[in-house]
């Protein structure tokens, strides 16, 4: 028995998941994008994966630097997201008109971030549509430690399930 898509949309659309701004650079090009598929995967040593949609910017960025960041977002503040759902205007010290600057890898940091995750890229795994890229804290900071990360749960915002078309 096949599933029915609207099925499968709601149920995943039920997991908890992150929500946050991956930034990504490589070659000059700087992108920013809204991500909810992020996990932990390792504690030894601290390994994070995100999915990335195959013909997204940001892929091609992470596919060609080998680094990517993780940037968390406060829950009171999560209009950020929609600006980051296609691909970012650089004016060269902002990505959307928000502040960035770079640690270890020269990925993007997002200054207005709660926390960050500047990460070096140690696996990658195709799985069909998304890209899992498995990335190595090689930096990170908390700027606000009181403040509640941002999830998918606080916005009207629904990702995965099935490929719309």
């Amino acid at each position: 028995m096949a599933l029915d898509d609207e099925l499968l949309n709601r149920v995943t659309w039920k997991i908890p998941n992150a929500l946050a701004l991956v930034g990504s650079a490589h070659d000059g090009e700087r992108n920013g994008m809204t991500t909810s598929w992020i996990t932990q995967l390792s504690m030894e040593p601290v390994l994070i994966g995100i999915g990335v949609d195959n013909d997204a910017v940001t892929h091609r960025l992470i596919s060609g630097s080998g680094a990517f960041t993780v940037n968390l977002w406060d829950a009171e503040n999560t209009r950020v997201f929609v600006k980051f759902s296609k691909p970012a205007n650089d004016d060269g010290t902002t990505l959307n008109d928000r502040p960035v600057s770079t640690a270890v890898t020269g990925a993007p940091i997002f200054d207005e971030a709660l926390a960050w995750i500047d990460c070096a890229v140690r696996h990658t795994l195709d799985l069909g549509t998304h890209t899992l890229f498995v990335g190595e804290i090689v930096d990170a900071s908390i700027n606000d430690d009181d403040a509640t990360p941002a999830s998918m749960n606080d916005t009207r915002m629904k990702y995965g399930g099935v490929k719309r078309h």
